[in-house]
């Protein structure tokens, strides 16, 4: 199948659109059918050089890593070495549950409870120190629970770092062994690594911030940081082939990997948005399989859209600008159902007003919704304030073509108690409201 020209000037110019030629860019690649119809570099892998991107270049993938991860979990399921409903208590029996069974399927959900190690206020100074995986596991091992297990979901990089202590110790390999030998190696993955700030790694893009003077070099952070839950290095050629294989059985049976692909329910019933190493939601009615990552510079995301046969990913080298926006809206014109904005209605004063206040997620991240005159508009910690706009009463995006989507939420007294957070991403967050007059 040959990509119409009408499509092929679609995507370059939402590329475009997204990411200036003199600045940090992107690598992106599309595939249909498994034929690439696109695929293309743009912007800058390196401003003080002056060297453009290309589309064969590696990029630090971050926590699309997660998705390696719970492949070799399951592969390591099938070889009758561990099971999904294990006690992490029977591969790591010194580590302290709090009283808790927590299994291998918490940790691949995300609904272990065990706080993210990347949400300490301590981790912020720590970011130039190499650590060993034990360092890492001693790091965060103490810290009190989030919430019992299995009675919320709360993104979790300390589990996806105890999955590959577990991977390490099941295999006998480390987990760098495991996955080249049984994954990259196997599937012709040449250009991805387990990333090391000291390796020479050939054709890798530097990674940009940028601040009020224009862009800068990205913090240095050691990569032994992020280990199974984000180390992973890769270019978007390599992207394209392991999605490939995710419709044949070269690494796992289909039985087995379509668990990955199946939204978690918590054991009350509630429903979340993430299967094992993957985001799960959809759009125009047709399954999206997702995920992202940003480690410092460096922001990449991934979509399949397996009813379409459908693979679009974005690895971007400014920590400035949302990649996965991009590859939403490239998947949405690919599949022939290009994102458009709701129609918007007009709200009263009064039903504004009850959206003010403080919300607080599972993992403490705080949102203040604020108004002023007639407008909502919230502010997430210390991101940029986004104006919400309504088009139901209770239903809310974000002004300037995104999809993203605030539901707010009341209780029988018609009283807001919450604000469901709805992404391209695939995830769904849930912040309570804590404190309305905290503005």
């Amino acid at each position: 199948m040959q990509a119409n020209n009408h499509l092929v000037q679609t995507i370059d110019d939402l590329i475009q659109e997204t990411y200036k030629a003199t600045e940090p860019g992107a690598a992106v690649i599309v595939v249909k059918d498994g034929e690439v119809i696109f695929r293309k570099g743009h912007g800058m892998a390196n401003l003080e050089l002056g060297v453009p991107i290309e589309p064969d270049m590696v990029f630090r993938i971050g926590s699309i890593t997660k998705q390696f991860t719970a492949v070799a979990i399951l592969m390591l399921v099938e070889q009758e070495k561990l099971s999904l409903d294990d006690s992490i208590s029977k591969f790591l029996p010194d580590y302290p549950t709090q009283g808790h069974v927590i299994t291998i399927e918490h940790l691949l959900t995300h609904t272990s409870g065990i706080k993210s190690y990347t949400n300490m206020p301590e981790w912020l100074s720590l970011w130039r120190k190499d650590f060993t995986v034990e360092e890492l596991i001693t790091f965060f091992k103490d810290q009190l629970m989030d919430f019992a297990p299995d009675t919320r979901w709360a993104y979790s990089n300390s589990g996806y770092t105890l999955l590959g202590a577990v991977i390490e110790k099941v295999s006998g390999q480390t987990y760098e062994q495991f996955i080249q030998q049984n994954i990259f190696t196997p599937l012709g993955m040449k250009q991805s690594y387990l990333d090391s700030t000291s390796r020479l790694i050939p054709r890798r893009a530097d990674g940009y911030d940028k601040d009020s003077e224009g862009y800068v070099n990205a913090p240095y952070i050691s990569m032994t940081q992020f280990f199974s839950a984000g180390a992973l290095t890769s270019t978007v050629d390599d992207l394209a082939i392991w999605d490939a294989a995710l419709y044949t059985e070269q690494l796992l049976k289909q039985e087995t990997l379509q668990k990955a692909f199946i939204p978690h329910q918590l054991a009350n019933g509630d429903p979340t948005s993430y299967g094992y190493g993957w985001g799960i939601s959809e759009y125009e009615g047709h399954l999206q399989i997702t995920h992202g990552g940003f480690i410092h510079g460096f922001l990449t995301y991934a979509i399949r859209m397996p009813n379409y046969r459908v693979f679009v990913a974005v690895f971007s080298n400014n920590g400035g600008v949302s990649s996965a926006l991009l590859a939403f809206k490239v998947a949405a014109s690919v599949i022939g159902k290009p994102y458009k904005d709701p129609i918007v209605i007009e709200l009263g004063p009064e039903a504004i007003a009850r959206y003010e206040g403080v919300y607080k997620t599972n993992d403490s991240e705080e949102s203040r919704i604020t108004r002023e005159e007639n407008r909502l508009y919230s502010q997430v910690m210390q991101d940029p304030r986004v104006e919400l706009v309504a088009y139901t009463p209770n239903e809310f995006f974000i002004k300037g073509n995104s999809p993203v989507r605030f539901r707010f939420i009341s209780d029988a007294s018609e009283a807001v108690i919450a604000v469901e957070m709805l992404g391209y991403s695939g995830f769904i967050d849930v912040a309570r409201k804590v404190d309305e007059n905290a503005i």
